[in-house]
């Protein structure tokens, strides 16, 4: 995968206020610094290699408490997806028609990430139309930096 992160430049031009933004904690924060860098990348457990998401101390397979992170391609395809309905929160009123999709990785079936389907990394939340949203679509992750400095992946079509 090709490491790209779009500039601060969301579709809103003030500030990330009222927006859903990720709270990094101990466990999340190596998860987030990688996409601030464009690599997607899961904690893997260095002990049996399992990986895992979200983040967590303990691997919950052998109990081990050694990680890793292991870098994605960051293909997937849509495991399922929503197109939320008005009322809205107040930062999202503007973007009707918006979605939020989970994506399960290629090469980890079962590790399902959350995020929302759009033209570019830049592009406001509601560029892609609704009713190009499939089930099964192939994806790839492409990373945006929010206004505020966090930076989300973000997924794109495969076949545009």
């Amino acid at each position: 995968m090709t490491p790209s992160v779009a500039p601060a430049t969301d579709n809103r031009s003030d500030s990330a206020a009222g927006l859903l933004l990720p709270v990094p904690d101990d466990d999340g924060a190596p998860f987030w610094e990688y996409a601030a860098r464009g690599e997607l990348r899961i904690q893997a457990c260095a002990d049996c290699d399992a990986l895992r998401f979200p983040p967590r101390p303990c691997c919950p397979h052998c109990r081990s408490f050694s990680a890793r992170w292991q870098r994605m391609s960051g293909r997937g395809r849509i495991w399922s997806y929503v197109l939320p309905h008005p009322p809205l929160l107040p930062a999202y009123a503007e973007q009707p028609g918006y979605n939020a999709i989970i994506v399960e990785l290629a090469e980890a079936p079962g590790i399902r990430l959350v995020g929302n389907l759009v033209t570019a990394a830049d592009a406001p939340l509601n560029s892609v139309d609704p009713a190009r949203l499939r089930i099964g679509a192939p994806v790839k992750a492409v990373f945006h930096t929010m206004p505020g400095g966090v930076t989300v992946p973000r997924w794109l079509l495969e076949r545009p």
